[in-house]
Parts: C-alpha cells; structure tokens; sequence
C-alpha cells in the first residue's frame, strides 16, 4: 500500500517539527496510540490500539527515525505486532515547507499487513489507513496551531 498528501497547518515550521519530534506530542496526536516512549534519539517504543473491519487489536512495536533534516523532514519507519490479529509495518518519508508563516507537510507512506489483517482487502486496510492519517493530521494541527488549521489536500492511497 502507498499513500500520499499534503497538509497545512497554521504553525511556523519550527513549531510543526518540534511537535513531530515530541514523543507527548505524538502520543495525542496518533489515534489509538496509548503508549509512546523515546528509548534514543532515534528510536521509540509504541502500543496503538487500530480497528480494521471487525478485527480490533493493540499493536505493540518501534519507531525509527532516520534521514533527519531538521526542520525539513525525517523518514519514520515503524513496525508492530497485533498478536493473532497479525502485524504491520511501514514508513514514511515526511517534508515541511513554511509558506507565509504557515506549515506545508508532505508525506510519501507505504505500508503492509501481514496475518489475518492481510485477508480483510486492501480498499478496507487503505481506507482504514487514510482516515488514520486525516485524523492524525487533525490532532496535530490542534496541538500545534488553530484547531481548524489542518486542511488535508488530496490524500492518495492505493495497493
């Protein structure tokens, strides 16, 4: 699965990447997560509870980031287990542009399941995945700029 997009957000640049660095921050912002724990610089440990058709399962797994730009951008890579549910994994490369005192960010995901998450069918799993990413964007946009500040572009996903 790949996804991509384009967001805005009503922060200067320098606000959007300390927000996207900030394990707090991230914690609120990403849906489902209840746990987010820098172990370096680089690496983080999460637990996302994600809903995908009728299979419900937490996720328990690590952060990478690497190709750190600051403040123009990072891949972040993670991966995680679902248990019987199965695992996903994926990365992204993400790139902040400040235009007139305001944030553009703009991501390339790719992504796959595995387990019995693989066998629900990736228009469900891609349109579970972008209304993950909407809603992600829109917490984000609440904790660093105005609450109606996140203006998703056209986000693409696609197998």
């Amino acid at each position: 699965m790949e996804m991509s997009g384009e967001v805005k957000i009503s922060a200067p640049r320098d606000r959007v990447w300390a927000a996207l660095n900030d394990p707090v921050v991230l914690q609120a912002a990403i849906p489902g997560c209840s746990e987010l724990i820098r172990v370096s610089d680089s690496e983080m440990s999460a637990i996302v509870t994600a809903k995908v058709g009728m299979i419900k399962a937490a996720f328990k797994g690590s952060v990478t980031l690497s190709n750190v730009r600051p403040p123009e951008g990072y891949t972040i890579a993670g991966q995680g287990k679902g248990g019987v549910a199965g695992f996903a994994s994926g990365a992204a490369d993400v790139a902040l542009d400040e235009q007139n005192g305001e944030t553009v960010l703009r991501y390339l995901a790719r992504g796959q399941v595995g387990g019995k998450l693989a066998q629900i069918g990736g228009r469900l799993i891609d349109a579970t995945a972008k209304h993950m990413a909407d809603q992600f964007f829109a917490n984000l946009a609440a904790v660093v700029g105005d609450k109606e500040s996140a203006v998703p572009g056209d986000a693409v996903a696609a197998d």
